[in-house]
């Protein structure tokens, strides 16, 4: 069903003089083409920086306060939005419910195109409403186009309730206004398939997620100097990398670091503690908790200091 909204004006659907032979390309000159068109989406994220910027700030500033981080989207901005969610309590050992993705559809629309309900302006709200989403908490709407209907609504229903409204596009603002406090524009260009927006456009929304998330967890203070000092030790690999950051930061063997992981219930930012200031894995957590589970001030607090990195 159409949902009345003309989009060809839209950047995101206009048609890309560079690829009009795409058919007619060599399979060499083809991905020559989307090699040189890829550096695309790194100008238009660092055409954002400002925004991102903000955007980081605000989000932390509402985590810091108990709140919570939901994405929201439909199709391809809304699978990359789960995706980046997905990706956090692995890496900086988050609660699953402090960055949340909300895509329409939802899980089944991850394996199973759903497009059709991102028509629907009432289901964005319904889906956060439902999540439990209040004013305490920060949105970022994703919409390639920008004119996306679930995703407005969710937008509107955060800027009725008091909560941050970041929205994130890939058109110019005066082609898609979208209700919000911070308005993030990625502005990739003209697909080489036309209207394609799973390229360049979910190039561009991937990176900019890249840094939202992952600067805000910096702000959160689950990364000390660019290691993952909150890495959640659920895997082989994790392990390995929790050893070799105790090893690389407190300086200490592959043995002592195994211990220290093992005494702290596989804590990276309790161990390193008690590598550098001698105390048990208790009072490394009380230290840490009365810090907000800053690392950097603990140590500070403690007159401790961990070895360079490595």
């Amino acid at each position: 069903m159409s949902s009345g909204i003309d989009r060809g004006h839209l950047l995101t659907e206009q048609a890309n003089p560079a690829s009009a032979d795409l058919d007619l390309l060599s399979t060499s000159e083809l991905v020559q083409l989307f090699c040189e068109e890829d550096l695309r989406p790194q100008q238009a994220v660092a055409g954002a920086a400002a925004e991102l910027s903000a955007a980081i700030d605000a989000i932390a500033l509402r985590l810091l306060a108990g709140g919570r981080l939901f994405y929201l989207g439909a199709g391809t901005s809304g699978r990359l939005g789960v995706l980046d969610a997905a990706e956090c309590p692995p890496t900086f050992c988050s609660p699953p419910e402090l960055v949340q993705g909300v895509l329409a559809g939802g899980a089944p629309a991850l394996l199973r195109s759903s497009e059709g309900l991102e028509d629907s302006r009432e289901g964005g709200r319904q889906d956060l409403l439902e999540r439990g989403f209040t004013g305490a908490d920060a949105l970022v709407g994703i919409a390639a186009g920008g004119t996306t209907p679930y995703v407005h609504g969710g937008l509107n229903l955060a800027l009725e309730l008091g909560a941050e409204a970041i929205a994130m596009a890939c058109v110019p603002a005066d082609q898609a206004p979208m209700p919000c406090s911070i308005d993030i524009r990625l502005l990739s260009g003209p697909e080489l398939l036309t209207g394609s927006t799973r390229l360049k456009a979910g190039t561009a929304t991937k990176m900019a997620l890249n840094i939202l998330s992952t600067g805000v967890m910096v702000r959160l203070g689950k990364v000390f100097g660019n290691r993952m000092v909150d890495v959640s030790v659920s895997n082989s690999k994790l392990e390995d990398r929790a050893r070799r950051i105790l090893r690389d930061l407190a300086g200490v063997d592959s043995a002592r670091a195994a211990e220290l992981l093992q005494v702290s219930g596989g804590s990276v930012k309790q161990a390193l503690l008690m590598a550098a200031t001698g105390c048990d894995a208790p009072a490394a957590l009380a230290q840490l908790q009365g810090c907000d589970g800053s690392l950097r001030q603990a140590l500070a607090q403690a007159g401790a200091q961990l070895a360079a990195p490595q």
